[in-house]
């Protein structure tokens, strides 16, 4: 018989949960705790499920516990697996037997199956491993220690958001983008390191040397007080350029056969001979001097091509300069073209807003829309309407449109939940109004169908019901030439008391109105 397969990765249960001397028979013949989820051999010994699947995993073996006893036989002392099953009978009893938690401090007690469901890997107080760093901790400081001891863990820079090791975290700071700074000039802190190079070139406190220290300029001024600085030393500045310059001109090389080289200020020539004689040395005298002249010469060349390559750089910063504002004009009319395109998207969109809101209202108004002179009005959330029409903030309420036919007068009801003039604030007061309708103009004008208005008992036993004809003469029934009539109709027509207590009229927060046009004589 093939053994089932049993979901469990756990060798026997310790033998110090039992809270009594452990039986000879409960105990795993391979790994000498409790049995967890036994099985039993052909041979008759017993095994946690797991023992016996490590035993088994590599084929069939002969039963060791056989050996020691001295009773092997084969082939009923060989452990395979196809002929060993689930030994029921002992689990049941090895799950009632009485248990405790061996883990110092703690004093949980039950049975061993209560041990296995409820407490076995959860108790606060086993030691159990970090994960990390390995070190043997106790279950209920396992968050704690992660969070604040292990050295082995992970954090996440409150700068940068990068992750590193707990370890380095000092070496992390000395080079995160995002640590904050402080400069020691101007004292502002809270500098990201990325940007405190740019904030020390810009800080008003901060000393730099002057721009022309390259030339000899000796001047510490501060960031905000260079451009004072350069202004007021125009002329120093050009006198420094200008002797060095002069330096660089005169600077000696090494001389060559019959050259002319500086000495001292005094121009000599140096002989290919050193014995030369007198008259040599008198008629080298004149030479010198036109050596002097075409020496001033080359100097004045090299200053010229010096203010010839300034011309060019003046005049190619010029050029670029004049793309740089032809391209900055480019840019402005694409921006303002890109604007103009979203101020009429914008207006675009408005009047999709506003088709989308009249649609929305028609279709509304089609939902409830009758065509033959009689409509019923539910109104829901009395409670909450009766209280903003107390409170002033929505005194009335209009229903939707219906009509006396397809093409007839286009009518609604106007109610006033807290009463208005004579009913105010002791009754419900219901108006009928004419509004505009597209088929006015074919109408029999002014309105004089009877109006019935009724609020509907909902045990349909006693409606509140009134019924008025027209007066001809008022405007509120002549052909409209508004969106809406003036409205007429009842002030007194319900008494709020009778919306109060177990009302039949209010019901789940909901009463029901209904109006009925005369259709006679259209």
């Amino acid at each position: 018989m093939a053994l089932p397969s049993l979901d469990s990765s756990l060798q026997g249960i310790p033998k110090n949960v039992l809270a009594v001397s452990m039986e000879t028979k409960y105990q795993c013949q391979q790994c000498h705790q409790v049995l967890r989820k036994p099985v039993q051999a052909q041979c008759g010994h017993r095994f946690c499920v797991h023992c016996f699947k490590l035993l088994t995993s590599s084929g069939p073996k002969p039963c060791e516990a056989c050996q020691q006893e001295e009773i092997y036989e084969e082939p009923q002392s060989i452990l395979n697996s196809n002929e060993a099953f689930p030994d029921n009978a002992a689990g049941r009893e090895i799950a009632s037997l009485p248990a405790k938690c061996f883990n110092g401090g703690c004093s949980w007690t039950g049975c061993i199956k209560e041990y296995e469901a409820q407490h076995e890997g959860k108790c606060e107080h086993e030691h159990v491993p970090c994960e990390a760093c390995q070190v043997l901790i106790l279950r209920s400081e396992k968050e704690r220690h992660n969070e604040r001891e292990c050295e082995e863990r992970t954090l996440n820079c409150k700068y940068c958001k990068v992750s590193f090791n707990f370890k380095q975290i000092k070496a992390h700071d000395e080079i995160c983008q995002k640590f904050p700074m402080q400069c020691k000039d101007c004292g502002k802190k809270k500098i990201p390191r990325e940007k405190f190079l740019d904030h020390s070139r810009s800080c008003a406190k901060s000393k730099t040397a002057c721009p022309f220290s390259e030339v000899g300029c000796k001047a510490v001024i501060d960031n905000g007080k260079h451009s004072d600085h350069e202004q007021t030393n125009v002329v120093e500045h050009m006198r420094l350029i200008l002797a060095t310059s002069m330096v660089r001109l005169q600077r000696p090389e090494a001389p060559g056969l019959g050259e002319w080289q500086e000495d001292s200020g005094i121009g000599l020539y140096r002989a290919p001979e050193e014995g030369a004689t007198a008259s040599a040395a008198t008629v080298g005298g004149g030479t010198a001097a036109s050596g002097q002249t075409s020496g001033l010469d080359h100097k004045v060349t090299v200053l010229e091509n010096i203010v010839c390559v300034l011309n060019r750089e003046v005049e190619r910063s010029s050029l670029t300069l004049e793309a740089f504002s032809r391209q900055h004009r480019l840019d402005q009319d694409k921006m303002e073209n890109l604007s103009n395109k979203v101020r009429q998207l914008e207006r675009t969109l408005t009047m999709r807003d506003l088709q989308l809101a009249e649609t929305d209202q028609t279709l509304r108004e089609l939902q409830f829309c009758t065509f033959d002179g009689v409509f019923v009005w539910k109104i829901a959330d009395f409670s909450r309407r009766r209280q903003d029409a107390v409170a002033g903030r929505t005194p009335a309420m209009f229903s939707p449109a219906f009509y006396s036919s397809k093409y007839g007068y286009k009518m609604c009801l106007r109610l006033y939940l807290n009463g208005d003039g004579t009913g105010r604030g002791t009754h419900l007061s219901l108006f009928f109004v004419v509004m505009r309708g597209k088929c006015d103009a074919l109408l029999k004008w002014p309105f004089s169908q009877k109006v019935t208005l009724m609020l509907l008992d909902q045990n349909n036993r006693e409606h509140i019901i009134d019924a008025f004809r027209p007066d001809v003469s008022s405007t509120s029934f002549q052909r409209p030439i508004s969106e809406m009539n003036i409205a007429s109709g009842c002030p007194l027509f319900c008494p709020l008391a009778k919306l109060t207590g177990k009302s039949s009229y209010l019901r789940d927060d909901t009463i029901f109105i209904k109006a009925i046009v005369d259709l006679t004589g259209l």
